[in-house]
């Protein structure tokens, strides 16, 4: 029996204002290298991603603890990060709105995402094959 694949979602830009809000906070993480996946902005180090933006929303990776921490903490609950439905990333989060909108909380949950994605082995540096 053949099987179906489903169709792939439809993918939004990053609005403007969340792409500043995520360069302007990546100010703060020199040691943190950018580039894209999939099109959109995100941090790694030691090649390990440690947050980025998916659409309209930031995510995080963060440690067992604080994402029990971060997901209790926010009223409504903070969702995994699911880039497609069924489909979550094993320790990212959304970053809950409140914490965006916040300077001061958003430098650190990020320092505990960076922490995390520190504590981590090292990725090695991919080459291109010809």
């Amino acid at each position: 029996m053949p099987t179906t694949k489903k169709p792939m979602p439809k993918f939004t830009k990053a609005p403007a204002e969340t792409v500043r809000l995520f360069e302007n906070a990546l100010k703060d993480f020199p040691m943190a290298t950018q580039r894209k996946m999939f099109g959109y902005p995100c941090a790694f180090v030691n090649g390990n991603m440690f947050t980025g933006l998916f659409q309209d929303e930031m995510f995080l990776r963060l440690s067992d603890e604080d994402r029990a921490a971060i997901r209790k903490d926010a009223s409504r609950g903070t969702p995994l990060f699911e880039p497609m439905p069924g489909r979550p990333m094993r320790q990212y989060v959304l970053v809950p709105h409140y914490v965006l909108k916040s300077p001061r909380l958003l430098r650190a949950w990020l320092t505990k995402g960076m922490e995390y994605a520190k504590s981590l082995p090292p990725k090695k540096q991919r080459t291109k094959k010809d």
